[in-house]
C-alpha cells in the first residue's frame, strides 16, 4: 500500500463531500474526496503530478501511481468563462505539490450569485483508492495537509481502460445512446461541456430518461440544474472526446458559444430588435468594464481625496498638498491613469469577452492615446512659443477633417476616456484575426497575424468609428444648444434625464466645448449646472443598490461606486452597478432629471469644472463676480433632491436582490454584429 499526502488547495473551512450543495459531488458519484469553504485566493498544488486538464474554473492532475485528482473552484462557476481564474500552469505541465498554480476572485464568483465551494476528488477512486482520511470542520491554511491517500497495488488494482481511453471515435456508441437517452437530436437545443460534465440546454428535460442515461457504461451520472436549465451528464476525464462525438452526431449547429449565464440571458433577452440591440451593446461594455471597476473607484475617490486637500481657496483648515508640488502630480497621475489609459484596460478585457486577441487589441487602445498621435489633433506650438491650431483640411456636415491618412481626409477626436470605440476594435479584431490564422502559412503566422490585425482594425476604428461617434456628437451638441436658447427649465429636465446615456457611448464629447465656451465667454455655465446632478444620480443609485442589497460583494462594489460618484468619477457606479442591472440606471436618471429641472427653475450656475458633491465650490460666486448669492444654496437644494428622488426611485423600483440571477449578458459570438445590423 502507498500513502499519498493532499494539501490544501486554498485556505479555508474543511466540509465533508455530502455538505456541498451539488448531489453530483456530495453522493461521490465523480469520486471519493473533500471540499473547503475558501477564505484566500492563491491556489496551490494538492498533489505532485502532471496537469492532465485545464479548464477555466477546474483542473486535473495525475501522480505517477496514477492517481488523478480534480480541483474543482465553486458550483457551477464554468458559467464564468474563467474571467474570476488567473492561472500558472497549463495541460501538459508537470507541478510538485504545494506549487503556486493560480489564483481566483472569490468575490466576483459571489457577486455572480454562486457558490464558491472547492471540490478536490478523486476521480479513480474505484479503481486505485484503497482509503481515505481526512480532516473535516477544521479551518486549513493553505499547502497544508488535510487528507491521506492509501493507494492499491497497482497489480492489483482494476485495469484503468476508462481513464486512459481518449481515442475519439470510441466515443461513438456512447454519444448515439446519451444523445438518445437526452431525448433524440430534437429535443436538443445545444451542447457545452467542462472538465467533467456534458452541459445540454434542452427543449423539454421532463422527456429526458435519467435512468436510461445513468446506466449507460460510461456515464457516472445525471444531474439537472434548474438555476442554469441543464441537463448535465456527467463523464468524468473522457468528456472532451464524448462531447466531440455528440457535436459530429448533432451537427456543429448545437455548439453553444456562450457562456452558461449568457445561455439565460439569450432566453430572456427581449424580441424587440432595437432594445436587443440596446442590451448586446450594454451588456458588452458593462461586461468588458467589470474586471477593472475596482480599479476605476480607487483612482475616483484619490482624485477625490486631492480635491479635497488642494484647494486652498475653498478648504483653508485641511489645505496641505499644494496643486503645484510634485507630490499632487504624482498622486493625480496615479488617480487618472486608469482613466486615461482606459481604451488599453478596455480594450484587454473586451477582448477576452469576445474572443480576440487580448494584446493586440490593447495595443490599438494604447496607439490611440498614444501622445504623438493626439498631438495631430492639438494645436501646435510654433517658433517663438506662438501657439497655432491644427489647420482643418476641410469638412463633412460641419464636422472638421483635421487630418489625413493615406491622403484620405478623416476626422480624429479625443479617444482618451473613452471604451466604446476600443470594444468595436475588440468585436471587429477576432473575424480579422481567425481570417488571418486561417490563411496566413504557419511560419509567418506569429509575425503577419497580429501586425495585420493591428494595421486592419486600427484602420476601421480610424476611418469608421472615430469620424461616426464625431458626427453624432455634433448633431447631439446642437440639439443641446437648441434645447438650452429655448427652455432652461425644459432643457434642465431632458439633459438631466438622458445626459448619461451620451456618455455609454462617448457621445457626450462635443457637448463639453459649449461648456468650455460658455465659461469662457460669461465665467459660469448653466449646462455644466446641470451635467453636474447627472453624476450625482447615478450615485445615488449606487447608494440605493448599497442600501438593500443583503449580497456583501454587492454591497462592496456599490459602496464603492457611490463614493467614486460623489467624488466625480461615475464610472465604477455606472458600469459595475447601474447598467449591469438595468431598472437601475433609468430610476437614477429620474433623480437627474429632476436636479436638472431644478437647476433651469433657479437658473443655477457653476463656474468651474469639476463636478459631482465634491465639487461644490464650483458653484460658489467668484469675488466681484456678479451671480445669485444664493445660487450655493440652490445647489445644495438641487443635490439633495436629486439623491433622494434616484435613491427612492431605485430603492423601490429599481432594484432586487433577486436581478443578480437575471443579469443580462451578452452572447459573445455575434455582441457588435447583432447590435450593428439590427
Amino acid at each position: 500500500m502507498v500513502n499519498t499526502d493532499i494539501l490544501a488547495p486554498l485556505a479555508g473551512q474543511l466540509i465533508p463531500l455530502a455538505n456541498v450543495d451539488d448531489p453530483i459531488f456530495a453522493d461521490k458519484v465523480m469520486g471519493d474526496g473533500f471540499a473547503l469553504e475558501p477564505t484566500g485566493n492563491r491556489i496551490v498544488a494538492p498533489v505532485s503530478g502532471d496537469v492532465i486538464a485545464m479548464q477555466g474554473h477546474a483542473f486535473g492532475l495525475r501522480r505517477s501511481d496514477g492517481l488523478e485528482i480534480l480541483i474543482h473552484i465553486g458550483i457551477d462557476t464554468n458559467g464564468l468563462n474563467g474571467k474570476p481564474f488567473s492561472w500558472r500552469i497549463k495541460t501538459g505541465d508537470v507541478v510538485k505539490a504545494g506549487d503556486d498554480v493560480g489564483n481566483v476572485d472569490l468575490a466576483a464568483i459571489s457577486s455572480a450569485n454562486l457558490s464558491t465551494t472547492t471540490m478536490v476528488v478523486i476521480t479513480n477512486s474505484d479503481d486505485l483508492l484503497e482509503a481515505l482520511t481526512m480532516q473535516t470542520y477544521k479551518k486549513a491554511t493553505i499547502g497544508e495537509v488535510v487528507a491521506s491517500a492509501t493507494v492499491k497495488n497497482i497489480s492489483s488494482a482494476v485495469p484503468q481502460q476508462k481513464a486512459v481511453d481518449h481515442s475519439g471515435r470510441k466515443y461513438s456508441q456512447l454519444a448515439s445512446d446519451i444523445i438518445a437517452g437526452v431525448g433524440g437530436q430534437q429535443n436538443v437545443d445545444s451542447v457545452i461541456h467542462c472538465i467533467t460534465r456534458l452541459r445540454f440546454y434542452l427543449k423539454d428535460h421532463n422527456v429526458a430518461n435519467d435512468q436510461a442515461v445513468e446506466q449507460l457504461d460510461g456515464v457516472a451520472g445525471v444531474n439537472y440544474s434548474d438555476s442554469l436549465g441543464q441537463y448535465q451528464v456527467v463523464i468524468g476525464p473522457a468528456v472532451a472526446d464524448v462531447y466531440d462525438e455528440v457535436v459530429e452526431q448533432l451537427g456543429s449547429s448545437v455548439m453553444a458559444d456562450i457562456p452558461d449565464e449568457a445561455h439565460q440571458a439569450k432566453n430572456n433577452a427581449s424580441k424587440n430588435p432595437l432594445i436587443y440591440a440596446f442590451q448586446t451593446v450594454i451588456g458588452t461594455i458593462t461586461g468588458s468594464m467589470m474586471p477593472i471597476i475596482g480599479l476605476l473607484a480607487a483612482g475616483g475617490m484619490l482624485n477625490g481625496f486631492l480635491s479635497l486637500v488642494s484647494n486652498k481657496a475653498s478648504f483653508s483648515t485641511i489645505y496641505f498638498i499644494d496643486p503645484a508640488s510634485n507630490t499632487f502630480t504624482i498622486l493625480q497621475s496615479m488617480a487618472m491613469a486608469p482613466f486615461y489609459f482606459l481604451p488599453i484596460l478596455v480594450g484587454f478585457s473586451a477582448a477576452q469577452q469576445l474572443k480576440s486577441d487580448p494584446f493586440v487589441v490593447a495595443a490599438i487602445g494604447a496607439f490611440l492615446v498614444k501622445p504623438e498621435f493626439i498631438n495631430i489633433t492639438n494645436p501646435h506650438v510654433m517658433d517663438n512659443n506662438i501657439i497655432q491650431p491644427t489647420k482643418a483640411l476641410g469638412s463633412l456636415f460641419g464636422v472638421s477633417l483635421n487630418a489625413s491618412f493615406f491622403g484620405l481626409p478623416i476626422n480624429i477626436p479625443s479617444y482618451a476616456y473613452s471604451i466604446f470605440p476600443i470594444i468595436f476594435a475588440a468585436w471587429l479584431a477576432r473575424p480579422v484575426g481567425n481570417w488571418l490564422k486561417k490563411h496566413l502559412p504557419l511560419v509567418l503566422r506569429s509575425i503577419f497575424q497580429p501586425l495585420l490585425t493591428l494595421l486592419i482594425v486600427g484602420s476601421a476604428v480610424l476611418i469608421i468609428v472615430g469620424p461616426t461617434i464625431t458626427l453624432a456628437s455634433q448633431g447631439i451638441s446642437n440639439i443641446v444648444n437648441w434645447l438650452l436658447q429655448l427652455n432652461y427649465p425644459l432643457s434642465g429636465l431632458i439633459i438631466g434625464g438622458l445626459y448619461q446615456v451620451l456618455v455609454i457611448f462617448g457621445l457626450h464629447w462635443m457637448v463639453v466645448p459649449l461648456i468650455a465656451n460658455e465659461i469662457a465667454q460669461t465665467g459660469h455655465s448653466t449646462l455644466n449646472a446641470i451635467v453636474n446632478f447627472t453624476m450625482i444620480a447615478q450615485g445615488a443609485g449606487a447608494l440605493a443598490v448599497w442600501a438593500k442589497t443583503k449580497i456583501p460583494s454587492l454591497k462592496g462594489l456599490a459602496g464603492a461606486g457611490f463614493l467614486s460618484a460623489m467624488a466625480g468619477i461615475t464610472e465604477p457606479a455606472m458600469y459595475g452597478i447601474n447598467l449591469k442591472y438595468g431598472r437601475v440606471f433609468w430610476m437614477a436618471n429620474i433623480g437627474g432629471a429632476v436636479g436638472g429641472l431644478i437647476a433651469g427653475l433657479f437658473n443655477l450656475n457653476m463656474y468651474g469644472f469639476t463636478g459631482s458633491l465634491i465639487g461644490f465650490p464650483s458653484f460658489a460666486v467668484p469675488k466681484g463676480q456678479a451671480g445669485d448669492p444664493n445660487n450655493m444654496l440652490i445647489f445644495w437644494i438641487a443635490s439633495i433632491a436629486t439623491i433622494a428622488v434616484a435613491f427612492v426611485m431605485v430603492y423601490l423600483f429599481g432594484f432586487k436582490d433577486s436581478d443578480t440571477e437575471q443579469v443580462k449578458t451578452v452572447e459573445k459570438k455575434n455582441a457588435f454584429k447583432d447590435a450593428v445590423n439590427k
